[in-house]
C-alpha cells in the first residue's frame, strides 16, 4: 500500500470513502508513539476503513519563548512511518490551508480546565490547541480521532469539547508509549544530551514510585476491608491464622495518611533528588488530579485519577503522566 500526500482540503475530500475514516493528528517527527496510533486506527477502522494522518505544527499554540522555529519538521519520514503503521493518506497542509485568512479571530476556549496545570505553564495553550483540533476535525471529517494519553489534559480537554459543542465524532484515548528505559516517547527526546536524559528519566520514575505506593496502600486497604464483623467470625478466622493478620492490616491500613497524600510524597521524594542532580531537574509541577476537569483530589477521592507532573532539564521541558484508580468502588467502606 502506498501512502497518499495530500495537501489540501479538496484533495482529501475528493477520495473516496467506504468505511470509517479514523484520524490520528501529529506536529510531525513521527516516532513510535506516534507509529502505536496509527496502528490502533488501523485496527479500528478495519481493511474497508481509512486511516489518514495529520501533520500540522500549529502556530496558535506554540507561546513566547517556545520552540515554533526549532521544531522538528520530517515530512519525508513521517510519510515512511506513517506508511509502513498502515496509513492510507498523510495530510500536511500549509499554514494558510489551515489558516486562510490568517491567525483566526474566533477560536475555541478551554475554559477553567485550561488554566491549570500546562494552561497555567503555557497560557494559551490549549485554546489554540482545540482551535486547531476543531478546525482538523472538520477539514478531515472522521468518524474517529485518536490521541496520546501521554497528554492527557490534552485528551480530556478535546473529550470536553467534542462533547460540549456536539462534534460526531469518537474519540479514542491510546496508552502512553515508553523506551525502553521507561522515557515516555516524545518528539522534543531528541534535543535531550545523554547527560539530561538520565535527569529526565526521573519524571517516570516518580510516576512508577508514586504507582508503587498506590498499589501497596489499595492492598493494604483491600486486607482492611476483610477484617471479620462479628466475634463469631473472628474466632473462626482465628482458628486458621487469619484474624491477626486482618486485623494488622486494618491497623496499617488506618495509620497510613490518605492515599492520594502518600503518593504524591513518593513522587516527590523522587523528584526532589533529581533538583541535586547534575543537571538538575527544575520541576514545574506535581499533580494528582481527577481527569475530568484536572483539579487536585482529596484524600476521600475514589475513582480514576491521573498522576502527572512536568518539568524542564535544560531547555527542555518534558511532561509524563500515569493513571491510577483510588477505592474499591464496588466494595463497602
Amino acid at each position: 500500500m502506498t501512502t497518499a500526500l495530500l495537501r489540501t482540503a479538496g484533495e482529501l475530500h475528493a477520495r473516496t470513502r467506504t468505511g470509517r475514516r479514523a484520524v490520528v493528528m501529529t506536529m510531525g517527527a513521527l516516532h513510535e508513539g506516534h507509529a502505536t496510533l496509527i496502528r490502533t486506527a488501523r485496527e479500528i477502522a478495519g481493511p474497508d476503513g481509512e486511516v489518514v494522518v495529520t501533520v500540522f505544527v500549529n502556530p496558535l499554540q506554540f507561546g513566547a519563548g517556545e520552540d515554533l522555529d526549532r521544531y522538528p519538521r520530517t515530512l519525508d519520514a513521517d510519510v515512511k512511518i506513517a506508511e509502513r503503521s498502515g496509513a492510507d493518506a498523510v495530510f500536511a497542509p500549509a499554514v494558510d490551508e489551515v489558516y486562510p485568512g490568517g491567525e483566526p479571530q474566533v477560536r475555541i476556549t478551554a475554559g477553567p480546565m485550561g488554566v491549570r496545570l500546562e494552561g497555567a505553564s503555557r497560557p494559551g495553550h490549549f485554546d489554540g490547541m482545540l482551535t486547531v483540533v476543531a478546525k482538523l476535525l472538520h477539514l478531515t471529517r472522521p468518524d474517529l480521532a485518536l490521541y496520546g494519553q501521554k497528554d492527557a489534559q490534552q485528551l480530556a480537554l478535546i473529550r470536553r469539547m467534542v462533547r460540549d459543542l456536539n462534534f460526531g465524532v469518537e474519540i479514542v484515548g491510546v496508552p502512553t508509549v515508553r523506551e525502553e528505559d521507561g522515557l515516555a516517547l516524545s518528539s522534543r527526546n531528541r534535543y535531550l544530551s545523554p547527560e539530561q536524559r538520565r535527569t529526565a528519566l526521573t519524571l517516570s520514575r516518580a510516576l512508577f514510585a508514586g504507582s508503587d505506593r498506590h498499589a501497596a496502600q489499595e492492598a493494604l486497604r483491600a486486607r482492611a476491608r476483610e477484617v471479620p464483623a462479628t466475634h463469631a467470625r473472628a474466632e473462626a478466622l482465628s482458628a486458621i491464622g487469619e484474624s491477626r493478620a486482618a486485623a494488622d492490616a486494618h491497623a496499617v491500613a488506618k495509620a497510613l495518611p490518605g492515599a492520594p497524600t502518600a503518593v504524591r510524597a513518593a513522587a516527590r521524594l523522587i523528584l526532589d533528588d533529581a533538583a541535586r542532580l547534575s543537571p538538575p531537574l527544575e520541576l514545574d509541577y506535581l499533580a494528582l488530579v481527577d481527569p475530568s476537569d484536572f483539579t487536585e483530589i482529596e484524600d476521600d477521592f475514589t475513582g480514576e485519577a491521573v498522576l502527572a507532573v512536568a518539568a524542564r532539564v535544560g531547555t527542555t521541558r518534558l511532561i509524563d503522566n500515569i493513571p491510577l484508580v483510588f477505592g474499591n468502588l464496588g466494595a463497602a467502606s
